[in-house]
């Protein structure tokens, strides 16, 4: 049976195929059209989705939609009315795209298959919002049963949901309604620190450990109620999203000491300070809704979905704190990833059929669910441009790249299925050297083209994360953050304090790092051999070459690009930048050896300003 699961039109539209139960592709449209967050229907996931299913003509038994249009359309309408005649101006500018596509997803549906060359489905769902989410958590965890929390910025009305999943059912049994949203509010700070919604929550979230708390008790007192339950109120009298174009309003800038920073404007101590305190606030509102779920459901076991469980800060504290024994996140846990909840909650809820969990791994196959180019492709390719390379055996590359990275050489790497999720896991990442004092500064500036505060995740070999990490288990999708080893670590050079960003940015703080980051911390992905044995070998020829299972991994794109999904992205963006060596599969290619480009990265920091 194929079921073809679809988000779409808010931002990461994604298709997932679910071939008996079994998740067999997923994408986001983005990394086809190269539009980051593209919010536009999947056409090219869906045509990927089916391909790599082998699914043709009249194949396609269910095609599921994420939400419900119509319920949405609904709040939208009636939020704004309430709000009239401040809400006016936004509902005149949302109704032409309600009117002219979000209310013709079933058409688009159809027009979608027969573009990918298949017939009209047999039957078409609409699954809950949220219910899409809780299942995207839950029907791929190892767990039998299970709490299942989710966060996000709001549904239909939903934005906090609790659900009791068993076997291959789900219990919806609580929700918080918009506009009281602590997704929302997370945005709002976003938003008035200068960064983008949607996609610079990340920036905030790396931005908080060079501040201090000092807004967090005006938060609890003007901006938000919090119960003991984690349920809470938001006062709308700060707030812009709900009757404005903005997220915030001129009460909400008098309560922080002026308006919202501009982008691309200097970073100050109030934007770090604001961040670190919307940070705090949300972890113990995190914390408060997890202790509730398990009050509620008795389980041992805890399962994460929506755009806030990226959150890696907060997703460490409910791990070292409990009370739950075990907690599993979903990779792809925003929008994207309720394209393969809907999928999975018609195969299992809809269908009826059984679920037998693991009870160690999960089913996500690492989340290398989207496309990979055979080696006779990638040779193809690179002979009909003529790009200089050299060819190794696939025993040969391990061992090739560790020796480039211990030579201090930055290094994209492309190979095998690329990642659903925001993450990059190893198939299309850019890795480096985490003992380099330098590394985090040049693949902020001179790879990424990004702000230099941000921080760089780690790749360590699964077996030895106890050997550079503070934690217990492994962390397979760069979701947990935790401390490193205490006796890895350096004393400050400083408090901190009249410090400039970069200057603390710049200093060493344990024997790795470039990984390490002001609070001593890192976001860890931990590689098994058995998830994906290429890179788990390539960190495995590190270790033995410098004693360090450990490298930096990040995502294989810059600033305002989504990360690379063909051969031709990735010379693309390695030509831009200034890596040193690209890996295709099996092939090498040094950046010194290449034909010029014409495009010089000035040109690409042009076209990709900062958010």
């Amino acid at each position: 049976m194929n079921i073809l699961g679809i988000s779409a039109f808010y931002h990461d539209s994604a298709a997932c195929l679910v071939q008996d139960g079994r998740i067999v592709a997923a994408a986001q449209e983005e990394r086809f059209t190269r539009r980051k967050h593209d919010p536009g229907f999947p056409l090219n996931a869906v045509r990927y989705c089916l391909a790599e299913g082998g699914v043709s003509r009249d194949e396609v038994d269910v095609v599921v939609f994420y939400d419900k249009p119509m319920t949405k359309f609904s709040r939208i309408a009636k939020t704004y009315f309430a709000t009239a005649p401040r809400g006016l101006r936004p509902f005149l500018m949302a109704m032409p795209v309600w009117l002219r596509e979000k209310l013709w997803i079933p058409a688009d549906i159809d027009h979608a298959l027969h573009q990918a060359g298949a017939g009209r489905a047999q039957a078409q769902y609409f699954c809950e919002h949220h219910q899409s989410h809780a299942a995207s958590a839950f029907f791929p965890s190892p767990y039998q049963s299970a709490a299942v929390l989710t966060l996000d910025g709001v549904g239909e009305w939903a934005t906090t949901s609790l659900a009791h999943g068993r076997d291959n059912r789900l219990d919806m049994l609580e929700e918080l309604h918009f506009p009281h949203s602590l997704g929302l509010l997370y945005s709002a700070f976003t938003y008035f620190t200068g960064f983008r919604v949607n996609s610079g929550e990340y920036k905030l979230m790396g931005l908080a450990p060079y501040g201090e708390p000092v807004y967090a008790d005006l938060i609890r007192e003007k901006l938000i109620d919090i119960r003991d339950d984690g349920s809470f109120a938001l006062n709308m009298e700060y707030f812009g999203f709900h009757d404005d174009l903005r997220m915030t309003n001129d009460r909400f800038a008098g309560l922080f000491g002026g308006p919202a920073r501009q982008p691309e404007t200097e970073t100050t101590r109030r934007e770090m300070d604001l961040a670190r305190s919307v940070q705090v606030v949300t972890e113990e509102i995190v914390l408060k809704q997890v202790a509730h779920a398990h009050k509620v459901t008795g389980e041992k076991n805890l399962c994460l979905a929506g755009g806030v469980a990226l959150n890696c800060v907060a997703n460490g504290r409910v791990i070292r704190e409990g009370p739950f024994e075990n907690v599993w996140i979903q990779p792809a846990a925003g929008d994207a990833g309720g394209a393969l909840g809907a999928a999975l909650h018609v195969w299992y809820e809809v269908q009826d059929n059984p679920r037998q969990a693991d009870g160690s791994r999960d089913s996500m196959r690492g989340a290398y669910l989207g496309p990979e180019f055979p080696e006779d492709e990638i040779s193809a390719w690179l002979g009909a441009r003529g790009y200089p390379h050299q060819t190794l055996s696939a025993d040969e590359v391990p061992a090739r790249v560790a020796q480039l990275v211990d030579e201090q050489n930055v290094v994209g790497l492309f190979q095998g299925r690329m990642e659903f999720g925001p993450r990059a896991l190893g198939n299309r990442s850019i890795i480096g050297d985490a003992r380099s004092p330098k590394m985090q500064s040049v693949l902020n500036l001179k790879i990424k083209y990004r702000e230099s505060f941000r921080p760089f995740a780690p790749s360590c070999l699964e077996e030895k994360i106890g050997d550079y990490f503070d934690i217990d288990r492994p962390s397979p999708y760069m979701l947990l953050v935790a401390q490193v080893q205490p006796d890895r670590c350096l004393p400050p050079a400083d408090d901190g304090q009249g410090t400039d960003l970069f200057a603390r940015v710049s200093q060493p703080r344990s024997d790795i790092p470039a990984i390490t980051h002001v609070d001593y911390s890192a976001r860890i992905q931990s590689v098994s051999a058995e998830t994906n044995p290429r890179y788990h070998a390539i960190i495995d020829r590190f270790a033995e070459r410098t004693g360090y299972g450990i490298i930096i991994n990040t995502s294989f794109n810059v600033r305002g690009e989504p990360i690379v999904c063909t051969p031709e992205d990735a010379y693309r963006c390695f030509m831009r930048t200034e890596m040193d060596w690209l890996v295709l599969g099996n092939h090498l290619l040094q950046k010194s050896a290449q034909p010029d480009l014409a495009e010089k990265s000035e040109a690409w920091q042009e076209e990709f300003p900062l958010d």
